[in-house]
């Protein structure tokens, strides 16, 4: 019988021999190895919100189904003459149509992706988008395009899969051409800030919430919306002078100590400011156009706002 010793010394050698004749592993470059950290991050703060890529994408097509539905029903009730009346030419109501069209194609698209990987498509809800005008209509179109831009750019950092991130990036690119458009021909500023700002999926769809009326069984997404902000009466979010105090209004403005307002462009992504639910909040210096604003349980000087010290909001505020 032959002895374990030599026996083992035998398969040892087998195994050397073994590797040596298998192709070398690279090693990782700094760069790689920075990308795979970033990548890991991804994964742990979607896995944190309990959301895969397959929910993100749900996610995505429950907003585009919603701007789609608005398009459709803010065409349906308003006809040309009402746009026209409002100093939109021909182009540019030939635009804003073209941009609905859009919405419907990134509904399709996105409904192929999550039917290729085997899951069935959110379907669309019943809406109410409350039209009483084209003015609203137009106003309403910049804020939704907005939202969408601050949606797929804060999903960025939750997507792990390559292929899904260029997809969602080809309809950000689109969703930043709408808002634009939309700020052009109601005579805003086409570019207010040099960055737009990313928000979290809870906070996206806090801003969707309102319009949603219901939604079929099985279409409902895990998230649920923050308790509501809004202005005091007397008081509105456009136009708001940096500087200025406003009086807001929610469920939790007992229990909230900071108004946090965050844009594209500050240091960690939003600015604090003290608040008190019988005199308000400051709004901070240097900022302007689109700003979210959430009524917060503290004010990191990191500047970095998080669903868990979220107690109300978003509100979309226009800062001049």
């Amino acid at each position: 019988m032959p002895s374990i010793t030599k026996t083992f010394g035998v398969v040892v050698a087998g195994l050397a021999a073994l590797a040596s004749a298998l192709p070398s592993v690279p090693k990782m470059t700094r760069s790689q190895l920075h990308f795979h950290e970033i990548a890991k991050r991804q994964n742990a703060a979607a896995a944190a919100l309990g959301l895969t890529d397959i929910d993100i994408l749900q996610f995505a097509l429950t907003l585009e189904l919603l701007e789609a539905a608005f398009y459709q029903q803010g065409f349906a009730k308003f006809p040309a003459t009402d746009f026209q009346a409002l100093g939109l030419s021909e182009k540019d109501i030939s635009d804003l149509t073209a941009i609905g069209g859009t919405e419907e194609e990134h509904v399709i698209l996105l409904q192929g992706a999550i039917a290729a990987a085997g899951v069935k498509p959110v379907q669309a809800c019943t809406y109410n988008f409350g039209f009483t005008d084209a003015t609203g209509m137009v106003g309403t179109a910049a804020v939704l395009e907005n939202v969408g831009v601050s949606a797929y750019l804060g999903a960025a950092s939750l997507i792990a899969d390559g292929g899904i991130l260029t997809t969602a990036g080809s309809i950000l690119t689109i969703e930043a051409r709408h808002q634009s458009t939309i700020r052009l021909i109601s005579k805003a500023i086409a570019v207010p800030q040099a960055f737009d700002t990313p928000l979290s999926p809870k906070q996206v769809f806090s801003l969707a919430a309102p319009f949603i009326a219901s939604c079929p069984e099985g279409s409902n997404l895990i998230l649920t919306a923050f308790p509501t902000l809004a202005m005091a009466p007397g008081q509105a979010a456009t136009a708001v002078q940096a500087g200025a105090t406003i009086q807001l209004q929610s469920d939790q403005a007992a229990t909230a100590t900071f108004c946090a307002f965050t844009t594209g462009g500050l240091p960690g992504g939003t600015a604090f400011s003290p608040f008190a639910a019988a005199t308000g909040c400051v709004v901070p210096q240097n900022l302007a156009g689109i700003v979210y604003v959430n009524l917060a349980s503290a004010g990191p000087l990191t500047g970095k706002l998080t669903d868990d010290i979220i107690l109300a909001g978003p509100m979309v505020m226009q800062v001049s």
